[in-house]
């Protein structure tokens, strides 16, 4: 049977490891290939972007908009927009 909950402590702290060496990785090798001050200020900002989204899409909605309403990844809170809006 399939298991879709990752339970596991030990393994959701190395998955959120892995996901924080991933960012560092990939950031890394985008500033050196074109490196400015400019470029660094654009990708930090589009970092804290799209954290302050993802927090919004999960932590904001289901506590201030929509108690009832429970999202499991972003497609998820896409269909709700796309449901909403209609």
């Amino acid at each position: 049977m399939l298991q879709r909950d990752l339970r596991s402590k030990p393994v959701i702290i190395a998955k959120g490891m892995l996901f924080l060496l991933l960012g560092i990785f990939s950031g890394g090798l985008l500033l050196t290939s074109i490196f400015s001050i400019r470029n660094l200020l654009l990708l930090g900002l589009t970092i804290w972007s799209f954290c302050r989204f993802y927090y919004f899409a999960f932590y904001v909605i289901e506590h201030y908009v929509d108690s009832k309403y429970r999202f499991t990844g972003l497609i998820d809170f896409g269909k709700y927009l796309f449901k909403r809006g209609r």
